[in-house]
């Protein structure tokens, strides 16, 4: 029998970068465009064919989520909230739905990303809930690499992320869409808090790159985060021009 993915937004951080807009209020609840910055997270997890969403924030504003958000129902999904107590990572908010997971595998979406085709993401992620291990990481090429987790590629595979490097070995940033296995949440256990004190994302990234299990994708459509003031500028951009095409 075919299992379906439950799925994790990570909608926590203190959105520093947008200082003085996040001073009181949760940067996923700016708007980006038309709509709150989480909408796009929920309406992309529903496209892909997800119902189950664990949404993991902060402790200030998980208040804000849920009078915003609900049960869900007007997304099509079964919400269910957790608490990330402080800032320690994006790893460190994933660990917090192992007893949602229930030991299945999972997709994962950090709140502030805008994805502008879904269908790539759901061919993508296709079979990946019956996968027995693993990893797969969405990628796109883009001109500031530097800003990102950065992919190095030979022979097609993955073979190291580096976060934000001043000098790239390549194009190809990891976007925030992932799908992992349940080991996941035993490799974060594992991890050791970087030198800003957080748990890399990136890390569990390369764990499963170092056991040969990581696959990934190549995604053509258009992309941003919008964690700071331009790319904010830049989602809006992209989403209103969609809307208007």
């Amino acid at each position: 029998m075919n299992k379906i993915l439950k799925g994790v937004l990570l909608a926590g951080g203190t959105g520093s970068r947008l200082n003085p807009l996040t001073q009181i209020t949760n940067k996923h609840l700016l708007p980006v465009y038309d709509k709150p910055m989480v909408h796009y997270a929920l309406e992309t997890l529903r496209a892909v064919g997800i119902v189950d969403v664990l949404l993991v924030s902060g402790r200030g504003h998980a208040g804000h989520f849920l009078d915003l958000l609900g049960s869900g129902k007007e997304f099509g999904l079964r919400l269910s909230y957790e608490v990330q107590e402080e800032a320690g990572g994006i790893a460190q908010a994933l660990g917090l739905a192992k007893d949602f997971s229930r030991g299945q595998n999972i997709a994962v979406i950090l709140g502030d990303n805008i994805f502008m085709r879904s269908d790539e993401l759901r061919d993508g992620i296709a079979g990946f809930a019956d996968a027995q291990r693993g990893a797969r990481l969405f990628l796109k090429r883009v001109p500031d690499a530097s800003r990102f987790g950065v992919a190095e590629i030979q022979r097609e595979n993955i073979v190291s992320i580096e976060e934000k490097p001043k000098n790239p070995k390549s194009d190809l940033a990891v976007t925030g869409f992932y799908a992992y296995d349940a080991s996941v949440f035993d490799i974060i256990k594992t991890l050791q808090p970087s030198g800003r004190g957080e748990l890399e994302i990136t890390d569990v990234n390369n764990h499963y790159i170092q056991n040969g299990i990581m696959t990934h994708r190549i995604i053509e459509g258009e992309w941003t985060d919008a964690g700071t003031f331009d790319s904010l500028l830049r989602a809006s951009c992209l989403v209103a021009e969609q809307k208007t095409s």
